[in-house]
Parts: structure tokens; C-alpha cells; sequence
């Protein structure tokens, strides 16, 4: 007892000497704020947390609707996008097609389907494309998987069609130009990483993203190199990377890190470099910075996002932030009227405004895939969205199209999709396509 009573002593005194030598805490005045707060802030921030919508929606003036004979490109092409394609009544599945493989734990798809020459061009998830009729009908299929390699090696890929070439990526980390109306393979180019996303054509040149990292202009006559550019590595990212977006005279590449790089067209000489920052709190997925909202010029304004929670408007001839909404798209914007439409990473419907970025509504898609979810559980995925026909147009992995009202936000019904959708949907001829996790091309009029 002795022992312990002078431990005590000894232990007290020793804590008032430290103290008495301790100078004392000179606590400043003023605002505190978050030091995570302050590192996320970039110029252009409006606010680092999602706005309540308030006040009355605006109206939205939406382009007359035109019939359009093809899709050829990601939307991200500001040269072959259309603006609000026909689509009449509530279209109904009217055929389907198996184009191969479907979705499996070692394997995805990830290509949306392209629509030109009377014939919708699809990619599985093990390197096989299919050339399909409007009516249903396979015509050709080629497998693009190498000799040395499995079928699973490699997984994911894009599409693009441009005056009678189909252009496709793999992930085996080839890009290969195809007669579009044949199959026959007219040149292949090695991108020394995995080609995951769609790749983009404009006039003499293809571009895409590889590994996430790397931005290559490639001839489309012989698959030749034009140039290069290079961005951070970061292996943190998803499945499927974006496509370039090409105005006149930029293209805009989106990277795995996070980066976002303008590009004169030709030459390949970086105009300007940024960087999309921040990330969702409290969610493990936001420390992917990953830039799954592909780019999408609209004027002099590029739309783009990360999978942690940010939206950006830059401004597209040297990168300007203009905006910041803490909303990440998972996977494009849809530039209409003055608005922009996404599906969020928290699995909302959103229309924002071009402006500033504003909410301007919000629904809430189903999210959870069990109704008590564990720490680590599988979510719905909501592709699209899309105009056309008036309507706002989600495709969802549940088996269900959902059409919204894109004034308001209203429900405008919904249709079955067997399997689920796994891409996006795209619209030509007014008909709707979309593949399913099942590898099934889907129909609907």
C-alpha cells in the first residue's frame, strides 16, 4: 500500500510540474471549419453537400423531337449526338437477340449498343461483336479475343460507328477497325492497357482511353499512331472507361485519377488540365475519384463527374471551373434545354441546372438490392438517362424501364425488361435498344 501511495505521489507531482512549464493555449478567434473541408474546396465550389430543392421547377424547353436513322457514337460527341430523338407511345418489347455472353462475376458488359447502316452492333462481355438487323435478325459475329488468350482474360470494352467502320475496344487492350457491313477485320493497334470504354471518331482519327491513364489519337484508314498524351495513374476506378468528347476543334479526355484533359483535335497538343476532387462521405466507394461521368460538350460548357460525389461544368476552351454540385454521375449527363438530367451516385434522378448547377428535382430510385443491407451489399444499377419522345428514360438492372416526366420529375409508367439492363439505352428509327445482363439485345417500340 505504501509502494502504491508514493507512485501516487510521486505521478501527481510530476503531472503539475509539466503543467506549470506548459505555456498557455493561445485559442484564436473566428470561423472553424473541417480540414477535409477546406482541402475539397476547388474554385468554382458552390457548396461540398447536396441542395434541397426549393421553389417552383422551372419550365423546361425541350428541342422538337426528329427521327433519327442511327446512333452512332457515346453522346459524348457533340458532332453525332441527337438532341431528342422520336420515340412514339410507350414502346413495348418487340424482339430480342442473343449476342453472346452475358454479365457473370469474372466478366461484364459494358459496350452500349451503336446503330448505323440499318444494322445495331453489339459487345459482349467476352470480345465478341454482333451485327444485328432492325428486326432481329444476327447477320455476322466476330470474336476478338487473342489467339494466346481465355475468353475471361479480359473484360468490358466500347463500340463506335463512323461511315461504314465499326471501331471497338476490349479489354484485352486492343482497339480493332471492322468492315461494318462483313465482320472482316481491317487493322488492330495495341493501347498497352485495357480498353474498357467506348472510343470516339472524328474525321481522320479515332481517340480513345486506355487503362485509364492514357489518351491515344489513332488514324482510322491503318490504325497508325497520331499522338499521345498521358495522365496520374491511379488504380483505384471501375470497370469502363469514359469517351472522349470532341467538339470542332477540342477532344476531352476523362481519366481514372480523376483528371480531365482538353486537347487541340489534330495535332494532340494539351490545351489544359484539371481535376475533378472531393468525394462522398460515409460511402467506402467514395474514395474512387474515377471520372465515370463521361464528358459531354454542350456549347462552350463540358458536363463531366466522378463516382465520389462531384459534378462539374468547365468551361471548354481552358478548363475553367465554372460550377461544383456534390452529385456524382455513375455514368453520363444529359445536356437538355437549360437543364442537365443524371442518375447520382446515391442512385437519385436529378435535373440541375446548366447554370450553376442547382437541384432543380430529385426522385429516389430503388438503391439497395435487400432491404437490410450489410456493410458490404450489392446496389441497382440505373442506366441512362435519355430524352426522346418527350420523356426522360431510366433502364435499371431491377427489370424495369422507367419514364419520367423531365419538367417535373413525374412517373410516367413503366415497362418489363427481361434479364435487366445492363448499358445504356440508346434510340434510332424509333425504336429503343438496350442489352441485358443475360446478353440478350432488346427491342422496344
Amino acid at each position: 500500500m505504501a509502494v502504491k501511495t508514493l507512485a501516487g505521489v510521486i505521478g501527481l507531482s510530476a503531472l503539475c510540474l509539466v503543467a506549470a512549464c506548459a505555456k498557455k493555449e493561445n485559442i484564436l478567434t473566428g470561423e472553424r471549419q473541417e480540414i477535409s473541408d477546406i482541402l475539397q474546396t476547388e474554385p468554382g465550389d458552390s457548396a461540398l453537400a447536396p441542395q434541397a430543392v426549393s421553389g417552383a421547377v422551372p419550365p423546361l424547353a425541350l428541342p422538337a423531337a426528329r427521327s433519327n436513322a442511327s446512333w452512332a457514337q457515346s453522346i459524348s460527341n457533340a458532332r453525332t449526338r441527337v438532341a431528342h430523338p422520336a420515340l412514339r407511345g410507350t414502346p413495348q418489347l418487340a424482339w430480342t437477340a442473343n449476342i453472346g455472353q452475358g454479365d457473370s462475376r469474372k466478366s461484364r458488359i459494358t459496350a452500349d449498343p451503336v446503330v448505323g447502316g440499318g444494322r445495331v452492333y453489339t459487345l459482349d462481355s467476352r470480345a465478341q461483336v454482333t451485327a444485328v438487323s432492325t428486326s432481329g435478325q444476327v447477320i455476322w459475329t466476330r470474336d476478338l479475343v487473342p489467339a494466346n488468350d481465355g475468353a475471361i482474360d479480359g473484360s468490358g470494352g466500347g463500340l463506335a460507328y463512323d461511315n461504314g467502320q465499326l471501331f471497338v475496344s476490349s479489354g484485352f487492350g486492343l482497339l480493332t477497325a471492322i468492315d461494318a457491313a462483313t465482320g472482316q477485320v481491317q487493322w488492330q493497334q495495341n493501347l498497352r492497357a485495357t480498353g474498357s470504354g467506348s472510343p470516339t471518331v472524328a474525321g481522320d482519327l479515332v481517340y480513345a482511353v486506355a487503362g485509364d491513364e492514357l489518351a491515344w489519337a489513332l488514324d482510322r484508314t491503318d490504325g497508325r499512331i497520331a499522338w499521345q498524351l498521358e495522365a496520374t495513374s491511379d488504380i483505384r476506378n471501375v470497370l469502363g472507361a469514359p469517351s472522349p468528347a470532341v467538339s470542332d476543334k477540342y477532344v476531352v479526355f476523362g481519366f481514372g485519377s480523376g483528371e480531365v484533359q482538353g486537347a487541340f483535335l489534330k495535332g494532340g497538343l494539351r490545351r489544359w488540365t484539371t481535376q475533378i476532387a472531393g468525394k462522398r462521405r460515409g460511402y467506402s466507394s467514395g474514395i474512387i475519384e474515377d471520372v465515370t461521368g463521361e464528358p459531354v460538350i454542350e456549347g462552350n460548357t463540358i458536363f463531366a463527374g466522378n463516382h465520389s460525389g462531384r459534378t462539374v461544368a468547365l468551361n471548354l476552351g481552358n478548363g475553367e471551373r465554372l460550377w461544383t454540385a456534390a452529385d456524382g454521375p455513375l455514368y453520363r449527363v444529359w445536356p437538355a434545354g437549360d437543364s442537365i438530367f443524371m442518375v447520382s451516385d446515391r442512385n437519385e434522378l436529378l435535373r440541375l441546372a446548366q447554370s450553376d448547377g442547382r437541384r432543380l428535382w430529385s426522385v429516389k430510385l430503388p438503391f439497395f438490392t435487400k432491404s437490410k443491407p450489410k456493410k458490404q451489399a450489392r446496389i441497382f444499377a440505373h442506366h441512362g438517362p435519355i430524352i426522346a419522345g418527350g420523356r426522360l428514360i431510366i433502364a435499371s438492372s431491377d427489370g424495369l424501364m422507367r419514364f419520367f416526366d423531365p419538367t417535373n420529375g413525374a412517373s410516367l409508367g413503366q415497362v418489363q425488361m427481361p434479364g435487366g439492363a445492363t448499358t445504356n439505352p440508346v434510340v434510332a428509327g424509333n425504336t429503343l435498344y438496350v442489352v441485358s445482363s443475360k446478353g440478350q439485345l432488346m427491342a422496344f417500340r
